[in-house]
């Protein structure tokens, strides 16, 4: 199939996937309407797919599609989800988020990056395998979540039906670091960066009572100051900074691409991890979150008029837990750092840290071998990853797990998920086809 006659049927597709708003966050208004459309879509666009692959439901969201292998050795599982997050209507788009506009070599619209885009590259490699007769040699699966973006239980399901039936996946990829172009100031080039593992989730609520009463003759600290007080202990120095081992293997590995200053830098950075966790700390922003468990004040509640003390406030507080930290340990220091027993603390949301993913294995070097096919000026680097995916549910029993979305992302595009202008190019879209193509063709 040439490119020109590819392009316009990939660029469609994607836009009738957007134009299913499967808002997770909105499904009390919305209904699960669009996400059963989703499915029936689905099934209309790759019919191949529906055809020689059995599809499982796991709960009402969970789609796990699995094409046999020849043998029945350790599966592989593709991973994405097709849900994605609510649009603010103050914000102004290009064109509206939902329309799935194709427009001078983009595709418009909310989820073609996060994560409709990576969904459908998946089935765009599969279909067209089996349009040419293809069989894999181990088992492959597909997995698509429909709550990722609430943090919803279908892949933790579909991860759980793995484990219960004794199936332990050799390779597990889902959605994470994507093509970029010098992902560091003095890194050149472009790097597909490869997510070997994530960081934890934690989410606290600080909770504070006090006497309330008229505004005019506060005490000495009401419940709102007590907060605030606590909130102003939990600075970017809470926490100490280290070098996680895949953040120095990714130093060494631009360093090998650079020259000069650049280099020398680099190298030295990849030799002296505790030089490399005060550097990127004092950077402060993604360096540092690299490096240590972050901290921030994300919601605040307390009081009725502007004229009355409330008796009782709170503060939701959002922490990315370093690798190799536990959740535990970190409450344990916020409440040491507080310092304050009338401040309570309680958990909303805690999930572990993974571990690391390994780079010197099979699994990896196929994924080298993949992007090379696809995006050959492209160096494969592993990093950590900062937001949390829905592979985390895998990574406590299954020993690769990676995260990487093959399409090329610049800054601008980055900062369009979850925000404005979301996009994708069309000839990415083809680019990220042919790198699943290239991985299930040069399975083992």
């Amino acid at each position: 199939m040439s490119s020109e006659t590819a392009r316009p049927g990939i660029a469609e597709r994607l836009s009738r996937m957007v134009q299913l708003p499967t808002v997770s966050a909105e499904l009390d208004q919305r209904g699960p309407q669009p996400f059963e459309d989703f499915v029936a879509l689905i099934a209309e666009l790759y019919p191949l797919v529906h055809e020689h692959l059995s599809l499982e439901r796991i709960t009402d969201f969970g789609l796990l599609f699995r094409w046999q292998g020849a043998t029945r050795s350790e599966p592989v599982v593709l991973m994405a989800h097709y849900d994605v997050v609510p649009v603010d209507e103050a914000d102004e788009w290009t064109y509206p988020p939902f329309q799935g506009r194709i427009a001078d070599g983009w595709v418009y619209g909310r989820g073609t990056l996060d994560d409709k885009g990576p969904l459908l590259v998946v089935l765009e490699a599969v279909e067209n395998l089996l349009a040419e007769g293809s069989t894999p040699p181990r088992d492959v699966y597909l997995s698509f979540g429909g709550n990722e973006e609430t943090y919803g239980s279908a892949a933790q399901q579909i991860a759980q039906t793995f484990k219960d039936r004794g199936i332990l996946p050799w390779l597990v990829l889902d959605e994470g670091g994507a093509i970029v172009d010098a992902p560091l100031p003095f890194a050149l080039g472009e790097a597909a960066m490869v997510g070997v593992g994530e960081k934890g989730v934690l989410t606290l609520t600080l909770s504070a009572r006090g006497d309330g009463g008229h505004a005019s003759a506060p005490p000495r600290i009401t419940a709102v100051g007590r907060l605030a007080r606590a909130v102003d202990r939990l600075s970017p120095s809470t926490f100490p900074a280290r070098t996680p081992a895949a953040i120095t293997r990714m130093l060494g590995l631009f360093a090998n691409r650079a020259s000069g200053g650049p280099q020398a830098l680099l190298r030295l950075l990849a030799t002296f991890p505790s030089l490399t966790a005060r550097a990127f700390a004092a950077m402060g922003g993604e360096p540092a979150a690299l490096v240590r468990t972050t901290v921030a004040a994300t919601m605040q509640q307390g009081g009725t008029a502007a004229n009355v003390l409330p008796s009782q406030a709170s503060v939701t507080i959002n922490l990315r837990i370093a690798l190799g930290e536990t959740t535990a340990a970190t409450v344990e220091r916020v409440r040491r750092r507080i310092a304050d027993p009338l401040v309570q603390i309680t958990v909303v949301e805690a999930s572990e840290p993974s571990p690391e993913s390994p780079t010197d294995n099979a699994q990896f070097a196929l994924l080298t071998d993949a992007v090379a096919a696809a995006f050959p000026n492209a160096s494969t680097v592993p990093y950590v990853m900062m937001a949390a995916t829905d592979s985390r549910h895998f990574h406590r029993f299954a020993p690769a797990v990676y995260r990487f979305a093959p399409l090329e992302m610049s800054n601008a595009q980055r900062a369009s998920i979850h925000g404005v202008d979301e996009r994708v190019e069309i000839a990415s879209l083809e680019r990220g086809e042919q790198f699943h193509r290239a991985l299930l063709q040069r399975l083992q």
